[in-house]
């Protein structure tokens, strides 16, 4: 009797350990419907062999999004250009997914500056590829919140981040920015 009970608990130590993702330091879990999504460090599926962050639907049909994210304050970055680069592998992503980033000011509900790559989003399967949100800091920020998201079904993951400061030369992928002028009103472009 004891040999069968140590069996099951040894294999429903494992099935957990092989199903179940550790949150990476310094990374908290957050979204709409986090808690249809199992997200954290899962070994040997990065970019080059280790480690990569993922996140992945545990419901069939998800009406939300989950975000495995961190948030920093901006003061360093006060008035500069920022870039988070990353890489995004993908499986089965019905609706869509993506890094994404927002420069906040305290006590506004508004963002300074957004980019979620929902105008160039990873769908379906891929293999590894490059991704990179820019963004301006402005003078009254307080904190940068940056991370990847899954929106709906599918599995991602990502590896291999790096956040640094960039000259105003590298373009902006604000969702927000405005035109120069009005532009396209015959709709032929």
């Amino acid at each position: 009797m004891k040999t069968v009970i140590l069996r099951s608990c040894l294999l429903m130590a494992v099935t957990i350990s092989l199903f179940s993702f550790e949150i990476p330091a310094g990374w908290f879990v957050a979204g709409s419907q986090p808690k249809k999504y199992e997200m954290g460090i899962e070994a040997g599926a990065g970019q080059t062999g280790k480690k990569a962050a993922t996140i992945k639907s545990i419901d069939s049909n998800i009406d939300g999004f989950g975000t495995l994210m961190q948030a920093s304050s901006a003061q360093q970055y006060l008035g500069k250009r920022v870039r988070l680069t990353g890489y995004i592998k993908s499986k089965d992503v019905k609706s869509w997914a993506g890094l994404w980033m927002r420069v906040d000011q305290a006590g506004s509900h508004k963002s300074l500056a957004f980019d979620n790559m929902s105008n160039r989003a990873v769908k379906g399967t891929t293999d590894w590829k490059k991704y990179e949100i820019v963004l301006d800091v402005p003078a009254q920020a307080t904190n940068i919140a940056y991370g990847a998201l899954l929106s709906s079904t599918g599995q991602i993951w990502f590896d291999n981040l790096s956040f640094e400061v960039v000259d105003a030369s590298v373009p902006t992928t604000d969702l927000r920015q405005m035109t120069a002028m009005p532009t396209n009103l015959n709709f032929e472009e």
